[in-house]
C-alpha cells in the first residue's frame, strides 16, 4: 500500500491524500461503508459503485469467520471474489465484537475465548489466528487484534488493557510478516492505538505503534461512551505523534459533525454503521440538516429528499413518498434512506477534500457543521 499526501490545510491539520492499493485508489478523506458480513445492508454493489461511489468498504473478521466461514471464503478465493466486490476492502479484527460479548468471553495473555452469538459454540481468537483469518478473507487493509476498553474504564484497567494490546500487536506483526497473501495481491496491516481517555496512555500507544513501521495506523476505543470533547482531545494527542506521511483511520466514527471536526484534526479514514442503521429507522442526513422522515410534517412535502444531494434517489423521490414507504412498512423505504445517507456521507468527504485543496476548508467546515447538525 502507498499513501500520497496531496495537500494539508495551513490553518488546521486537515489533509487531502491518495491511498493506492492493488484493488484501486482511495481519495482521502474517505468514509468507508460498513459491510459487516460482506454486504452493505440493503444496498446493491452497482449503487455502491456507480451512485454512492464508495471507494472502499469494510468487512468484519468475527462475523465472516462465523459465517460463511473460512473454508467457503478460501474456496471462493477471498471476500472480493465471494462478494463480487473488486474495489478495496478493509477488515476490522473482530476484537470489538468479541469484547462486546462481555458475558460470553474470557481474556488471557494468549487471546480471547468466546462463544458464538449465533449458536453458543466455543471459539478462540489469538493474534496469530486473527492474522491468518484476515489472510483468508483477503482484505487489502487488515487490523491488528486489540482490546477495546469501555469509555468509562478506570486508569488501571485502561493501562492493563493497553499492555495486552501492545503484546498482541507484537505477535500480530510477527505472524503477518512471516506469512504471505493468498490470492496474488498485496495486503497491509494497521496497528490500533488504544489507551481509553488517558492522554499519557494514548501518547504511549501512539509512540509504540510507530516502532513497527506500518503503512498506516488506526485509532480505536473512541466513540464508546466518552464525551465528544474528550474524543477530540484524544485524537489531537495521538495525531500529534503519528507520522504525517501515513494515513490515520478513526474507527467507528461517527456523525457528520464528528467526522468534519476529526478531519480538521488530521484524520483521513472513517467508518460507522450510522448512515445505514439510522437510515433503516427513518433518519436522513442531508445537506441542510437531519430529517426524521416518519414525522407527519413530511406527509405532503413533495420536494426532493435533498435538492443538493449527490445520488439519483435524492431527486427522483420526494419526502412524501419516502415517508409513505416507511409508514406502510415497505422495504424500499429503508433501501432508499440507506442509499441516500451513504451518498451524503461520501459527498461530504468529496466536498471536504475539495475545500482542503482549494484552501478554504476552515470556513466551509463551520458553515457545514451548522447545517448538518440542525434538526429539520
Amino acid at each position: 500500500m502507498e499513501f500520497k499526501l496531496v495537500k494539508t490545510d495551513p490553518q488546521t491539520s486537515a489533509r487531502a491524500g491518495v491511498i493506492i492499493t492493488d484493488h484501486g485508489q482511495i481519495e482521502t478523506p474517505i468514509f468507508m461503508p460498513v459491510g459487516t458480513l460482506g454486504s452493505v445492508k440493503g444496498v446493491l454493489h452497482r449503487e455502491l459503485e456507480n451512485d454512492i461511489n464508495a471507494q472502499i468498504i469494510l468487512g468484519n473478521t468475527y462475523h465472516l469467520y462465523l459465517r460463511p466461514g473460512l473454508e467457503v471464503l478460501r474456496q471462493a478465493g477471498g471476500l472480493h471474489n465471494f462478494s463480487s466486490w473488486q474495489r478495496p476492502i478493509l477488515t476490522d479484527s473482530g476484537g470489538y465484537q468479541v469484547f462486546s460479548l462481555a458475558e460470553m468471553r474470557k481474556l488471557t495473555a494468549q487471546g480471547a475465548s468466546f462463544r458464538s452469538h449465533i449458536d453458543g459454540s466455543p471459539h478462540m481468537f489469538t493474534p496469530e489466528s486473527v492474522m491468518d483469518i484476515q489472510r483468508i478473507i483477503g482484505a487489502d487493509i487488515v487490523m491488528a487484534f486489540d482490546e477495546c476498553p469501555p469509555g468509562d474504564s478506570d486508569y488501571e484497567y485502561a493501562r492493563k488493557s493497553l499492555d495486552l494490546t501492545e503484546k498482541w500487536l507484537e505477535r500480530c506483526v510477527q505472524r503477518f510478516d512471516s506469512t504471505e497473501p493468498l490470492y496474488g495481491y498485496g495486503q497491509t496491516l494497521f496497528p490500533v492505538v488504544q489507551g481509553c481517555v488517558y492522554p499519557d496512555l494514548r501518547m504511549r500507544a501512539a509512540e509504540n505503534v510507530q516502532k513497527h513501521n506500518r503503512d498506516g495506523y488506526a485509532i480505536g476505543g473512541l466513540s464508546v461512551g466518552e464525551p465528544t470533547d474528550v474524543m477530540y482531545q484524544m485524537v489531537e494527542v495521538v495525531n500529534g505523534i503519528l507520522p504525517k506521511s501515513k494515513p490515520r483511520y478513526l474507527m467507528g466514527v461517527g456523525t457528520p459533525e464528528n467526522i468534519l471536526e476529526s478531519i480538521a484534526l488530521g484524520i483521513d479514514m472513517f467508518d460507522c454503521v450510522m448512515p445505514t442503521r439510522n437510515g433503516r429507522n427513518g433518519m436522513l442526513f442531508t445537506s441542510e440538516g437531519i430529517i426524521n422522515i416518519r414525522n407527519k410534517k413530511w406527509q405532503t412535502d413533495f420536494s426532493p429528499i435533498d435538492p443538493f444531494g449527490p445520488t439519483f434517489v435524492d431527486n427522483k423521490y420526494t419526502k412524501a413518498y419516502l415517508r409513505h414507504l416507511f409508514i406502510a412498512g415497505e422495504m424500499l423505504g429503508p433501501q432508499i434512506a440507506s442509499i441516500h445517507n451513504l451518498g451524503f456521507y461520501l459527498w461530504l468527504m468529496r466536498e471536504a477534500r475539495k475545500h482542503i485543496i482549494e484552501g478554504n476548508f476552515p470556513q466551509w467546515k463551520v458553515t457545514m457543521i451548522n447545517k448538518v447538525s440542525k434538526r429539520l
